[in-house]
């Protein structure tokens, strides 16, 4: 008769979690709460990184006989009790009881001790890199005293701060404000000629304007979706509009008619820019391409590729690079009109590079994001500097004029007039949204001066163009420049 299976009493989960903690208990019990040894090779090695790295200076004071001459105490009976306070001084230190805590060292203070002394270093750096040492009694001076304001150099080098001072610039000041456009004013643009200005809105009209009195001039229909950018030819009677329904458009100003589209964009064109020297027309947007075009063909001639995002922004010169591009992968890339390559990218920026803008003297140019604004040397890019403040916001718009004045325009309606060659904060100005706009409607889309540069013209979100000129009543003595040096000046 086979035997009756008796039932196995299985163990719950609480029980065997009771019985994985004791047995852990009973195994690190005996050494529980005591530190592992140290290794003495690694300890060795730690140790002569840190003296060589943070005391190589002071490690190695200068010795007894090759110190200087020393200096008696100064004092009207310093010099005849000098001989009874050595002997003093003597005595106490023979009679003295030691202190034990001196005698006991600790493992480290004992692996610095065996460690090898280095080779005396006197003859290598010569005698005016002594230190000053200071005794209770005795101040001893190193051999060459026309040397002494050298001594702290050899711990910290400090180099004297060559930040140029700004030049002082009136404030600017608000003087006429224009309501006409029925949505955000997007784009702006000046007449070679200075006697008017044009401006592109969301509302799909582009105005054209006096520049001396402001009226409206002209009112041109055409784009189905937002305007987002103008440029005006300074050689032929021709302006140029792009907008988010993809067109590229070249409006003959003699008729008030377009005469030609650029076909080939498949998302919206977000920024124009016209060649100063030839025929030729960019225009990026959404697809992530700056598109180089004939002007009179209205030919593709090239597709500069290579960001990963929104070209929002382009500048062009006549000499390389001459075509640059601001985009929302935070790059600039300068481009090689000839081969249609990239000949730098710039990744500085942490955030979309929305605007840009040239120097009309300086081969220079300025970038602007949320992040920080950045100066840039041409033709290879090179890093100059960041303004010294930051604007803390999304920085859509910006402009310099001749005088070095540069003004930057933000999401939250603030404009900051900048100071070019030492990039200063020299006023800051929070835009007033007109009647009946609310608050968040302040913001600042486009911005341009005109061709004086006396003069500002801002687009904004509460559906006006205002204009800015310089106080000519202020001083310097009653508009003083704030400004001061950078400490700890961060490179990037």
């Amino acid at each position: 008769m086979a035997a009756r299976e008796l039932p196995v009493e299985r163990k719950t989960v609480k029980a065997m979690a009771l019985l994985t903690m004791k047995r852990t208990h009973d195994m690190f019990a005996q050494n529980h709460g005591e530190q592992l040894p140290l290794s003495e090779s690694s300890q060795r090695a730690k140790i002569a990184c840190k003296l060589r790295d943070e005391y190589a200076a002071v490690k190695d004071l200068p010795t007894k006989d090759k110190r200087g001459p020393t200096l008696p105490p100064a004092g009207p009976q310093a010099m005849p009790n000098q001989g009874a306070q050595e002997g003093i001084g003597s005595r106490n230190a023979d009679t003295a009881p030691r202190d034990p805590k001196l005698e006991s060292k600790s493992a480290v203070a004992k692996l610095i001790d065996t460690m090898p002394k280095p080779a005396d270093r006197a003859a290598e750096t010569g005698k005016d890199k002594q230190l000053v040492s200071f005794t209770n009694r005795t101040l001893t001076v190193p051999v060459e005293s026309k040397k002494a304001e050298m001594t702290s150099a050899a711990v910290s080098r400090r180099l004297a701060s060559k930040w140029p001072k700004p030049v002082w610039h009136a404030p600017w000041k608000n003087y006429r404000v224009i309501s006409s456009h029925l949505g955000w004013v997007r784009s702006i643009a000046f007449d070679p000629s200075n006697e008017w200005f044009t401006t592109g809105s969301s509302d799909r009209t582009i105005k054209i304007w006096e520049t001396a009195t402001g009226k409206l001039k002209l009112t041109l229909t055409g784009h189905i979706e937002q305007v987002t950018g103008l440029a005006v030819s300074p050689r032929h009677p021709y302006m140029f509009s792009c907008g988010l329904d993809k067109k590229v458009m070249c409006w003959d100003l003699e008729y008030n008619k377009v005469i030609r589209n650029y076909h080939g964009h498949l998302s919206g064109v977000y920024s124009l820019a016209l060649h100063p020297a030839l025929d030729i027309l960019m225009s990026g947007g959404r697809d992530s391409v700056c598109r180089v075009w004939d002007m009179r063909t209205k030919l593709q001639i090239f597709c500069l590729t290579g960001h990963d995002n929104t070209v929002c922004s382009i500048l062009s010169q006549a000499t390389d690079p001459q075509v640059i591009t601001g985009s929302h992968d935070c790059s600039i890339r300068l481009w090689d009109l000839r081969g249609n390559t990239t000949m730098s990218t710039l990744t500085y920026h942490k955030k979309s590079v929305r605007a840009m803008t040239l120097h009309p003297h300086e081969h220079a140019f300025a970038s602007a994001s949320a992040d920080n604004i950045k100066k840039f040397r041409l033709p290879n890019g090179d890093f100059l500097h960041n303004m010294l403040q930051q604007q803390r916001t999304i920085v859509n718009a910006a402009a310099v004029n001749e005088d070095g004045v540069m003004v930057t325009g933000g999401d939250n309606g603030s404009l900051w007039f900048w100071d070019w060659t030492s990039g200063n904060s020299f006023q800051r100005e929070n835009v007033i949204v007109q009647p009946g706009s609310l608050e968040s409607e302040a913001g600042v889309f486009a911005m341009s001066f005109d061709a004086t540069g006396s003069r500002l013209v801002t687009c904004e979100a509460d559906k006006t163009i205002k204009m800015w000129k310089e106080d000519t009543e202020a001083t310097p003595e009653t508009h003083p420049v704030a400004f001061r040096p950078p400490r700890d000046f961060k490179r990037y």
